[in-house]
């Protein structure tokens, strides 16, 4: 990234274990990105501290601070991978901070979070994905092809796996993939179905199964299945860099060309419009 000016970001909840991949990543690379400010809860240990101490590097001269307008106010680019409460105040806080652009990773928003993420993007580029991996992006685009060949009557069933801490579920990426494979058969009901009497299995309808334990990063599978065969596909995450990486591309996409708008990860690994 080089021959391009380095993109200064904030980094929301820079202590979380996505706020010091995402500075790690960018530390990685100095010639493509600037810290200019990074968030931390109120009462948080390391409020104050430099962030460049909390992943083991040199002082960098930018502090953790709970004020988003603080972190923000030499920051072209917002990057949030916190909470939807923590994301909601940013939200109401960022029209006065130079930020043109957000790339968000926060899953389990509700619908008023929704809405208030389209209205942001009224005014600045938003990149909002549950996963920010091309390798999962990628199986998105094989689950679409895959949904719109074989049709309504292939059972879809999406499994995921996560680690202990993780609080919402099914995860931001298995809603990705249940997407992708609803728009592949032109729609469908996604049902979570837990233990107990179901019923039986609803046409059309995307199943999901969910597990947490250890220190899993993230497993996803996507199971077709017929009378007579399956069809499974499956991406494991060993590496939450790669998460990091690919938002921190995103980033730099959102700065370009772009107008204004809601954009996937698909948006930025093939261009708008191309999924």
């Amino acid at each position: 990234m080089s021959d391009r000016a380095p993109c200064a970001i904030a980094i929301a909840g820079v202590a979380g274990r996505m706020g010091q991949a995402l500075l790690r990543a960018a530390l990685d690379d100095p010639a493509g990105f600037q810290i200019a400010g990074a968030t931390e809860r109120p009462g948080s240990l390391t409020l104050g501290r430099d962030v460049g101490e909390l992943v083991g590097r040199p002082r960098i001269g930018v502090t953790a601070t709970p004020s988003v307008e603080q972190a923000a106010a030499h920051a072209a680019v917002w990057v949030d991978f916190t909470t939807p409460q923590a994301l909601s105040d940013a939200l109401a806080r960022l029209d006065t901070t130079p930020v043109r652009a957000l790339v968000v990773g926060t899953t389990g928003l509700d619908t008023a979070d929704e809405a208030a993420l389209a209205e942001a993007a009224r005014r600045v580029v938003v990149v909002r994905s549950g996963n920010f991996s091309m390798g999962v992006n990628v199986l998105a685009g094989l689950v679409r092809r895959a949904a719109r060949a074989l049709g309504p009557d292939w059972d879809i069933e999406i499994l995921e796996t996560h680690h202990r801490r993780k609080v919402d579920a099914p995860s931001g990426t298995a809603l990705l993939l249940a997407r992708a494979a609803a728009e592949g058969r032109g729609g469908g009901a996604l049902a979570h179905e837990g233990p107990g009497r179901t019923g039986a299995r609803g046409e059309g309808s995307i199943g999901f199964a969910v597990r947490r334990g250890g220190g899993v990063v993230g497993e996803h599978e996507v199971a077709f299945l017929a009378e007579a065969e399956s069809v499974r596909l499956t991406h494991i995450a060993a590496d939450r860099g790669l998460f990091a990486r690919g938002a921190l591309a995103a980033a730099h996409w959102a700065l370009g060309d772009v107008p204004p708008g809601l954009y996937g990860m698909d948006d930025v690994l093939f261009g708008p419009g191309a999924a």
